[in-house]
């Protein structure tokens, strides 16, 4: 059935800000998009052709929403995968391949899969429990990862010392060794049922370091030709290996020894590919599209240079929300907000980002700098 067909429906598990954009995208197409998420005022709540209340993470519900959906995709990892298996032993699509989720929401199944396919990343030990980890003191400084459940810099915790075993999880972790890293890219590469591979410009990212969120994004990033082409050719690599259909997030370290080590990966849009819906000529949530649709992967060029920055809810303002200053930082030339539909704040919840685009980088950081300084996200 053709993706624009009156008849064909695109199933979405999760409703958040990416399902929200992944819509916005759709109506380009024509696609006809149902979402399960159990909040009902989520951000696809009042966009989704179909929006229904209900828990992507219980077997019954995500069964019962997939049946009749001719493609079901992600927007969120943390589904239950058992029913995504037995929609596709049914005949339906479902992109990302519910054997990739299994992998990949495990942080520990998802590391033995870089060592087992010989993919760089940081060296690493798994445990079960903190009693554990007093077993591996050389291991120490490292990152405490619970294995499941983590998500938005939850689940993670830095274990410098052994005096810092005291706060570790006590719950099944990876523990990945400190990587003295010069920075953290991103690339984000698609694959179509086709086999047909298609990677966006490289971004550079910092974060918050308090919510170990992106708070600030580069496009195209600023690295040599050397490491961007190294980081190009290892996500090619991963989601080859995973032979994953979709759009695939592919985070990385850079060493200071000029090393590309693979750090985490999500299967779907991600926060640091926001920037192309305005500063590539496909964005990312096209790209998805594309991918899952079978068709054919878009031109990922940059059009020009594209800074993003979170709106994140402000330190001390939880409720109703607000975004100070929002008129002034509009009144400047290539300022794009966009505004995910959440009636409330809390500190550190994504609220929003905005993109600014500019011709001369320089410029550019100088006004996205001044976005940053100029909105905050508060309680009214």
């Amino acid at each position: 059935m053709a993706f624009y067909s009156k008849d064909f429906t695109l199933g979405v598990l999760g409703g958040g800000q990416l399902g929200r954009m992944l819509i916005q995208s759709a109506v380009d197409f024509d696609v006809k998009v149902a979402v399960l998420d159990p909040a009902a005022d989520a951000p696809c709540s009042e966009i989704a052709h179909e929006f229904t209340v209900g828990s992507f993470a219980d077997y019954d519900r995500v069964l019962e929403f997939g049946r009749g959906k001719d493609v079901v995709t992600i927007e969120i990892e943390h589904v239950n995968t058992e029913a995504l298996r037995q929609l596709e032993a049914e005949g339906v699509k479902v992109y990302p391949q519910p054997r990739v989720l299994e992998i990949v929401k495990d942080k520990g199944l998802q590391k033995q899969f870089y060592a087992d396919h010989n993919i760089a990343t940081a060296p690493f030990v798994i445990v079960e429990n903190a009693a554990q980890i007093a077993q591996h003191p050389e291991m120490l400084p490292c990152m405490q990862k619970l294995r499941t459940g983590g998500y938005d810099g939850r689940g993670v915790t830095p274990l410098r010392s052994e005096s810092d075993l005291a706060n570790a999880f006590n719950a099944p972790s990876v523990l990945e060794a400190f990587v003295d890293f010069e920075m953290e890219i991103s690339v984000i590469v698609s694959r179509n049922p086709q086999g047909e591979v298609k990677a966006f410009p490289i971004v550079d990212l910092e974060f918050n370091p308090e919510a170990n969120l992106v708070e600030f994004l580069v496009s195209p990033g600023r690295v040599s030709e050397e490491i961007a082409q190294k980081a190009h050719q290892l996500a090619v690599r991963v989601i080859e290996a995973f032979d994953m259909v979709g759009l695939l997030a592919v985070e990385m370290f850079v060493t200071r020894n000029g090393e590309v080590l693979v750090n985490e990966v999500a299967p779907r849009p991600h926060n640091s590919g926001h920037q192309t819906i305005e500063g590539n000529r496909t964005s990312q949530y096209e790209q998805h599209l594309r991918a899952i649709l079978g068709l054919p992967a878009g031109d990922t060029t940059a059009l020009e240079y594209a800074v993003m920055v979170n709106l994140l809810g402000e330190k001390g303002h939880a409720g109703p929300v607000h975004y100070e200053g929002m008129e002034t930082a509009l009144a400047m030339s290539g300022v794009h907000p966009h505004i995910y539909g959440k009636s409330e704040t809390k500190p550190f919840r994504k609220m929003g980002h905005v993109t600014i685009t500019g011709s001369d980088l320089e410029e550019t950081m100088k006004k996205a700098r001044k976005v940053m300084e100029t909105i905050h996200v508060i309680a009214k």
